[in-house]
């Protein structure tokens, strides 16, 4: 009796011990999150995300609370909404971080460059980096490229869900609308991808078709970023990219974030989702969205819905497999989804993740790259830091 209890003290003991070294090994770690949609989720309409919010899924004193060191905030528009005007609402988006990481100097500070990045770090702030979500916000303009660029904006994410005059999105990929270029890259879209080479902005092909994928590979001479997609083969979303496509990232250097949603890890996530709000509400709407019908459901019935965090770890596994321990980098999308796995609903818990991590057996070494090393290598790769 004796002998089985002291075993299970010595238990607890060594589970409280091994959970305080793993969170100590996070903050160890340089976190980098590269792509997050609280600008438009909650910044532009006036939330205070200095204060700790009871909405959306992040907010500063998350960040800090999950160790979250470099934050990149998407800057967005529907394109369907702003087909005119997009360049200029991404400046009113640009104006409110700015407005909000005036108001909160002592806890984050925008860097424009990777050498920004540690003086922010080492005075104990969050370092933000800008992502543009949608090429429409150029309004087919290399100049106005040129100015988001000058105003912070690290990278740009070709498409979104709408094929625009010159690429095309893995949404609408076979819509007949485009140019008389046909799918992929037109010659404007080639003079875009060699500017942002120039200038050092990272082409982002999340959101990007296959043709345009593989029209920047052939016309980019710097490593792409891929911020927020996951694996076809595991779940066969558009979204998600294919093993060929894979491969030819890897040959190009780039680097792959993985995306928290539940839709882009777990196949089975809309009909689970359904099952649920029909049970909980009767037949369901056919015209609702996944995002409405989630919102919808309680809490606790909101959980049951998430993909089980293995998903993202099974994910994270292929595309290691894939591409390489070098490759793979984390692109939350937080705010820009209704559901994340189980355990990871918001900034705050982005520890759990490296916990996983390491009891799937990932050595401390290979989580750094995952967790900040490689998009960070990527970023300063494009810039021609070396």
């Amino acid at each position: 009796m004796i002998r089985n209890l002291l075993l299970i003290v010595g238990m607890i003991a060594f589970k409280l011990v091994s959970g305080q070294d793993d969170r100590l090994f996070h903050d160890d770690l340089v976190v980098v999150d590269g792509h997050n949609d609280v600008i438009y989720e909650s910044i532009l309409p006036g939330k205070d995300i200095g204060q700790r919010l009871s909405s959306g899924s992040t907010d500063l004193p998350r960040l800090k609370e999950g160790g979250v060191d470099v934050q990149v905030f998407a800057v967005w528009s529907d394109d369907a909404k702003w087909r005119s005007g997009a360049f200029r609402h991404a400046n009113e988006q640009l104006d409110a971080l700015e407005k909000m990481i005036a108001a909160n100097t002592d806890k984050i500070a925008l860097a424009k460059s990777s050498a920004d990045i540690g003086p922010i770090l080492q005075a104990g702030k969050i370092a933000a980096l800008i992502g543009i979500e949608g090429g429409n916000m150029i309004e087919n303009s290399i100049e106005n490229l040129v100015r988001l660029h000058e105003r912070g904006a690290r990278y740009l994410t070709l498409t979104w869900n709408y094929n625009l005059a010159w690429a095309s999105c893995a949404a609408m990929e076979s819509d007949k609308t485009m140019a008389a270029e046909g799918k992929g890259l037109t010659a404007l879209g080639k003079e875009i991808i060699k500017k942002m080479n120039k200038i050092g902005m990272m082409v982002d092909l999340s959101h990007a078709g296959e043709q345009t994928f593989y029209d920047v590979i052939a016309v980019t001479d710097k490593p792409i970023l891929v911020s927020h997609s996951n694996a076809y083969s595991l779940c066969p979303h558009p979204r998600n990219l294919k093993d060929a496509q894979l491969e030819a990232l890897k040959k190009n250097g780039g680097v792959v974030g993985v995306n928290f949603y539940s839709g882009f890890l777990d196949p089975d996530y809309e009909t689970r989702l359904k099952a649920i709000y029909s049970r909980h509400f009767g037949r369901p709407d056919v015209s609702m969205s996944t995002w409405a019908m989630y919102e919808q459901l309680p809490k606790e019935l909101q959980r049951q819905a998430d993909a089980p965090l293995s998903k993202l770890l099974d994910h994270i596994d292929y595309l290691v497999r894939k591409v390489g321990i070098e490759h793979v980098a984390v692109g939350s999308d937080f705010d820009g989804i209704e559901s994340a796995p189980q355990g990871l609903e918001d900034v705050s818990k982005f520890p759990v993740l490296t916990k996983a991590l390491l009891e799937r057996g990932y050595k401390k070494e290979d989580i750094a790259k995952i967790m900040g090393q490689n998009f960070l290598r990527i970023l300063k790769e494009n810039e021609g830091v070396r």
